[in-house]
């Protein structure tokens, strides 16, 4: 597998554009993914019960049809909680790109991200499209940053692999820095691939791949409304199709794509509102992955973890308690817990650690913790950050 520095434009087929439209005051905020090629679909939305209006929208087109050539999202509004305009608005982005790029109106999707409750500035909207398409090129980045909210840089990430005998490409952006929690967050990400790969197997690998990755960062606990990952495959690589999880290609591409979705989570939580840490939690010796991931994730979610982090505090009953919330079968008595290579907690509650060891790992900015259960053979991986004073600093002013 070979590193791309490239993202959403890296395989074949596929342009983007990021302009400023006026959702902003000045900022990029309108960015379109196109290809020429028609593409088979597959996403994942949000699992919040309040769902902003297009992903109800994307939700129906890709009931219609899996086939896609175009993505618009916009920037700076969510479009949530805006009742039947929203909808109307979400509906006019669809008609609009469709339109503008001479193409079916099924085979648009939008997405939006930024303020609840607030109605979009359509018109402003409307009158950008054509202009982005007017951009469109062979170079993502202004499409990366079209699509930020608080985030401090773009998400980028793309790879590149060989499936019988033929490069395939996948690349991605992503968007997201608070209301991020397993089970996706206000977190977009959109992906594309020019391998050949038949719908049901790209939806499959998307489940897959999404579960180990974007439903293993947290951030701060909390799901929005808007949460998308749409990846896309126009099959310009020409590779013998992808028709089988077990056939013959389909472990290389889908490492691939695993790969850049770790990555673009990855991204995300380095890139937490407020977060100075970046924290990597390994879960091993458990009964199942399942059960590892759970454990992973309660401690992860936990704001007492997550403050006695950003306080380089080496509390580890904190952690220990997390992981009783977890819902999961275990003996405490045998847990193990490390902060980097300083064994912190050992089986039979045995705490034999030198506090100035414990806090020179948590000084770090990259911090690794290795929880062993001593059920059985799984392990899973989570990805979080610290919570520090500036989280509550970002989200008190949020709206002004």
């Amino acid at each position: 597998m070979e590193m791309v520095q490239e993202g959403v434009t890296a395989p074949l087929g596929y342009q983007a554009a990021g302009i400023h439209c006026g959702v902003k005051k000045a900022r990029k905020d309108l960015a379109l993914i196109y290809t020429d090629t028609p593409a088979h679909a597959a996403a994942m939305f949000t699992t919040n019960s309040v769902v902003a209006a297009p992903v109800v929208v994307d939700r129906i087109q890709l009931e219609r049809s899996a086939v896609v050539r175009a993505i618009l999202v916009n920037s700076g509004n969510a479009n949530a909680c805006t009742g039947e305009r929203g909808l109307n608005d979400a509906w006019a982005m669809v008609k609009a790109t469709a339109a503008a790029l001479g193409i079916a109106e099924s085979e648009v999707l939008v997405s939006s991200t930024g303020v609840i409750g607030q109605y979009l500035p359509i018109d402003s909207i409307l009158t950008g499209v054509p202009l982005a398409v007017e951009r469109l090129g062979a170079d993502g980045t202004g499409a990366a940053e079209a699509i930020r909210t608080t985030d401090t840089f773009s998400k980028e990430a793309a790879v590149r692999c060989m499936v019988g005998g033929t490069r395939v490409t996948v690349g991605g952006m992503a968007k997201g820095s608070g209301m991020i929690a397993p089970n996706m967050a206000t977190m977009l990400a959109f992906v594309t691939t020019d391998a050949r790969i038949t719908p049901e197997v790209l939806r499959s690998a998307t489940r897959q791949a999404v579960d180990r990755s974007f439903h293993r960062i947290s951030v701060d606990g909390d799901t929005s409304t808007n949460d998308m990952v749409a990846v896309l495959a126009n099959g310009c690589a020409e590779n013998p199709v992808i028709d089988s999880e077990q056939g013959p290609g389909y472990a290389a591409f889908y490492e691939a794509l695993e790969h850049v979705l770790v990555a673009l989570a990855k991204m995300i939580v380095t890139d937490g509102e407020g977060a100075t840490k970046f924290v990597e939690i390994s879960v091993t010796d458990a009964a199942t992955e399942e059960e590892a991931a759970k454990a992973a994730r309660a401690v992860a979610n936990s704001n007492l973890v997550k403050t006695a982090l950003n306080g380089e505090d080496a509390n580890w009953g904190r952690i220990l308690a997390a992981i009783g919330n977890a819902g999961i079968t275990f003996d405490p008595a045998h847990v193990e817990i490390r902060f980097g290579n300083v064994p912190i907690l050992r089986p039979n509650y045995l705490i034999d650690f030198s506090e100035e060891d414990a806090k020179e790992v948590l000084s770090r900015k990259d911090i690794l913790i290795t929880i062993r259960l001593h059920r059985g053979t799984a392990s899973a991986l989570f990805w979080t950050c610290d919570l520090s004073r500036e989280y509550v600093t970002i989200n008190a002013n949020y709206r002004t």
